[in-house]
């Protein structure tokens, strides 16, 4: 077996066992959750057969490790169960909101990824300089602030005053194309304030380091271009802690657009964890704890596989 197929399947190995843990997690955090499901949706006025009755129709009567192991079995099996407040099947709702997430998270990462990449490669050939210092004032500035304070600046300047975009993302699976990105562009560059320092000031630290390297003074004595060294020389070799950093920031677009979807009202995976822990349902609630789970995992597993492939020096560390 060679040493890249090795290290995938051990990542893969503890993808799995991460997620398990999580599985567990998450199940431990719902049974700890203060009050009564049932008393709560049935309200005051619901007699104890009632509430009896109900526990017994949803199996909360059971014990919690039988609950678990059920759970568990339809997670893996594609059976997510059913939503306690509005009876349908969850997995037949849960994707076309996983599918605007994604939407929204790719839209994002669009617009991030080369502007941080063309942005660091700048800050690093004019270190130091009036523009380099701006640009990482204006990067620290966005990515101080959270997030649902970018996006009400944003939707008060382009949406109230402007009147550009949207301030509502009310987007649907009848929408034209180009009217759902039109629709997701103020969310969108939200997220892309919040996570474009990250990945500029990493693609600016790793060129920056490689440059004293001897091999790069060497293309500088030959008369090579400043520009065409970073790009040709310093670039490939940077692409390890580069493509690190665009992983974790683009499993952040996917896990961390719940402030974001909600300020928007978008119609995401978020908006629809939100809108079930306030109606306690709970079974919506743990479904989509997953899916943000496995695809946190599933990113970082792929920005390790990445990097390797990209440096394969870390097949033998030392």
């Amino acid at each position: 077996m060679s040493s890249l197929l090795r290290v995938v399947l051990q990542r893969l190995g503890l993808g799995v066992m991460t997620l398990f843990v999580v599985s567990l997690i998450i199940a431990f955090v719902v049974e700890l959750l203060p009050g009564d499901i049932t008393q709560a949706m049935l309200g005051q006025s619901a007699t104890p057969e009632t509430v009896a009755a109900f526990r017994a129709e949803i199996g909360l009567d059971r014990p919690a490790h039988i609950r678990y192991l059920e759970w568990l079995h339809g997670m893996l099996t594609g059976d997510m169960g059913q939503s306690l407040a509005s009876k349908r099947e969850i997995a037949g709702f849960v994707g076309p909101r996983l599918a605007n997430t994604l939407f929204l998270g790719g839209m994002a990462a669009a617009i991030a990824i080369p502007l941080a990449l063309f942005l660091g490669l700048l800050a690093a050939l004019y270190r130091n300089s009036l523009y380099d210092r701006i640009v990482n004032m204006v990067t620290l500035t966005s990515i101080s602030f959270p997030e649902f304070f970018v996006a009400y600046i944003l939707i008060l300047f382009f949406s109230v005053k402007g009147g550009f975009f949207p301030g509502i993302s009310n987007v649907s699976t009848d929408l034209a194309f180009g009217d759902k990105l039109f629709r997701t562009v103020l969310p969108a560059l939200t997220l892309t304030l919040v996570v474009l320092a990250h990945m500029l000031r990493m693609t600016r630290a790793a060129i920056i380091n490689l440059l004293a390297s001897p091999y790069i003074e060497m293309a500088r004595l030959k008369g090579t271009r400043p520009f065409r060294i970073i790009l040709h020389h310093a670039l490939p070799n940077a692409w390890g802690p580069i493509v690190n950093v665009i992983a974790l920031n683009l499993a952040y677009l996917v896990v961390g657009v719940v402030v974001v979807e909600v300020v928007f009202v978008y119609p995401g995976l978020g908006q629809l964890l939100v809108d079930s822990v306030s109606k306690r349902d709970l079974p919506v609630v743990q479904a989509c704890a997953m899916i943000f789970a496995a695809v946190y995992i599933l990113l970082n597993l792929l920005s390790d596989i990445v990097s390797i492939v990209s440096n394969p020096r870390l097949l033998h560390p030392r």
